[in-house]
């Protein structure tokens, strides 16, 4: 843990799986809608999220932090707290990290660690023909929270004076602010006995890693509109927006589902 110059991970029988994540201000974030306690709990998430994406248990973290003369002590605790309370609700350990001081704001790198059994790791690349095309949950709710938030703030800078219009939006808010990752569905797949033939996260829409998973695993796929889950709040803001909530769930990005295939024998146990 910390307090020497380096963590030392015990080596163990399972294979190791670790992934970094860089989130920086003004790019990945905006700091004039994102309580920071919230920014850091995101940022695990983040990481969380691409090592269920292997079929694996993320273990530890390191946190990095860049921070302008802006912030206040007080601020960065905040943001630790978030840091922590991820750290928390996942069962992972802190394990190190950094800081330094930034003349362009706030950045943030994570980068995890995780744990699988050899048999049990996902790729992207082990689609076959004739897999099942499954998701974790509904799309797009995180990428409607982010054009509501956006939308307030413009109306902000013309008018001060104006509250932000937030009501009856909770549900994409906190898919944009609050993510979670999904660890229920590895514990299912261990509980069903089931093996994904490829997987990966959504982080940038479902038809760029639908993209990714065809081309790593060298196969066409087939999705169904009337298929890909939207949730009603999702499609009454899309719907304000004249826009269809489809466009939201295809390349929106942010929902932190995973994307997976199964063989048809696994349906039984899945449906």
């Amino acid at each position: 843990g910390i307090g020497d110059d380096a963590a030392v991970i015990s080596n163990t029988e399972k294979e190791l799986v670790i992934t970094t994540d860089l989130l920086i201000e003004g790019i990945h974030f905006d700091l004039s809608y994102t309580p920071l306690k919230h920014l850091g709990y995101k940022s695990v998430i983040v990481n969380l999220s691409d090592v269920y994406s292997m079929n694996a248990k993320p273990t530890q973290i390191t946190a990095s932090v860049a921070i302008s003369n802006r912030f206040t002590l007080e601020a960065i605790d905040e943001l630790y707290e978030g840091i922590k309370l991820a750290c928390d609700n996942y069962k992972v350990d802190l394990i190190g990290g950094d800081t330094s001081s930034s003349v362009t704001g706030l950045i943030i790198s994570i980068t995890a660690v995780g744990e699988v059994e050899n048999e049990k790791i996902t790729y992207r690349s082990g689609a076959k023909e004739n897999d099942l095309i499954c998701v974790s949950g509904d799309l797009g709710g995180a990428y409607a929270g982010l054009k509501l938030l956006q939308r307030e703030k413009e109306i902000f800078i013309d008018n001060p004076n104006v509250q932000p219009e937030l009501k009856g939006f909770d549900y994409i808010l906190e898919r944009q602010l609050k993510p979670e990752a999904r660890a229920d569905i590895i514990r299912m797949f261990d509980e069903l006995k089931i093996q994904p033939t490829s997987m990966i996260d959504i982080s940038d829409g479902l038809s760029s890693e639908l993209m990714h998973i065809s081309e790593m695993s060298d196969c066409g796929c087939r999705i169904y509109d009337n298929k890909i889950p939207i949730a009603e709040e999702t499609s009454r803001f899309a719907s304000e927006l004249e826009i269809a909530a489809t466009t939201f769930a295809m390349n929106g990005g942010e929902d932190y589902e995973l994307l997976f295939t199964i063989s048809q024998n696994d349906y039984e146990k899945l449906k």
